[in-house]
């Protein structure tokens, strides 16, 4: 696949998969955007963030489920109040909370009412699904565990071979046997390079997996979307101690200030400061014209980042 850039402001209307200007959805205590936003086509995108970032909120409206202001694209396609039906043939989508109407039926009677609906519908497909996932097919979806439930809706999501699939923490009550599986079966649909996958998760070992890109969210904002390998290879944590061995509170403040690329930075002993940057050379290279030497270097993980992106998205609001 083809690598963007550090961080992605922009995708052009072609290439996105997802285009979003100025898209707001409010109700009552939650508000998510103004959002502009493209995501690219024939990509993974993973959305993090902590519960009530807006992350399910962004996956409902592009399927129209949430009335919205401003504008937004879907494949192409602008979406209207009276969107042509067609769009969402072209659509997967597994939400995170079951649906109650559902759970008196069995997954092979919601296979069938699915069918009626997709076009590109295909049993065989779904068959194979069904045997990969090891999903049950005889009792109803509400008797199920949530697991075996997940296993089931998601065999559903897919079997119409949809052009963008959007799920909504897929992983959710699964064992880790069918948790392989089921990054298997995603990195198959991905493989033919013209699919799109946006998935709202919080599992760092599945953004690792099948991300391309990394969209951050929190309290209905975007904190900016990112390439995956790169967003993971930039961002580093420092450790830098005075070569004189002093304290040095006044250069810790200045260094979190004016060190090119750091996002944070704090004291974690006699003379020595940590800091989170993205830049890591940049910083280090400051901070040993300020008489620093560099301790260590050691890659951030997923949650380090979002605390840091975070905290910079507070303080610039």
């Amino acid at each position: 696949m083809n690598r963007g850039m550090d961080r992605v402001h922009a995708t052009s209307v072609e290439e996105a998969a997802v285009a979003l200007r100025g898209v707001a959805v409010r109700r009552d205590g939650f508000a998510l955007g103004p959002l502009d936003l493209s995501l690219p086509a024939g990509m993974v995108t993973a959305v993090v963030g902590p519960n009530g970032s807006g992350k399910s909120t962004l996956l409902r409206l592009l399927l129209r489920m949430e009335p919205f202001e401003g504008e937004a694209a879907v494949l192409g396609q602008r979406l209207t109040p009276d969107s042509d039906v067609s769009l969402r043939e072209r659509i997967g989508f597994l939400s995170e909370l079951p649906h109650a109407y559902e759970s008196g039926l069995t997954a092979d009677e919601k296979a069938r009412f699915a069918s009626i609906w997709y076009p590109g519908w295909s049993w065989d497909r779904y068959e194979r699904l069904m045997r990969s996932l090891d999903a049950d097919r005889t009792k109803k979806l509400g008797k199920l565990s949530k697991g075996m439930r997940r296993k089931a809706e998601l065999a559903v999501a897919m079997s119409h071979d949809p052009e963008l699939l959007l799920l909504d923490e897929p992983s959710s009550g699964l064992d880790p046997s069918a948790w392989k599986t089921m990054l298997d079966e995603l990195t198959q649909f991905m493989d033919r390079g013209d699919r799109t996958l946006i998935l709202a998760t919080h599992i760092t070992e599945e953004v690792r997996r099948l991300a391309d890109y990394v969209l951050f969210m929190h309290r209905g904002r975007c904190l900016g979307l990112y390439e995956k390998d790169r967003l993971f290879e930039a961002w580093r944590v420092l450790a830098v101690q005075r070569e004189d061995g002093a304290a040095g509170r006044d250069d810790a403040a200045r260094l979190l200030k004016q060190a090119p690329g750091a996002q944070g930075a704090q004291e974690a002993g006699p003379g020595i400061c940590r800091i989170e940057s993205d830049s890591p050379e940049e910083t280090a290279a400051y901070c040993t014209s300020a008489g620093y030497r560099i301790l260590s270097s050691q890659r951030m993980e997923l949650e380090e980042i979002m605390a840091c992106l975070v905290r910079k998205g507070d303080a610039g609001r």
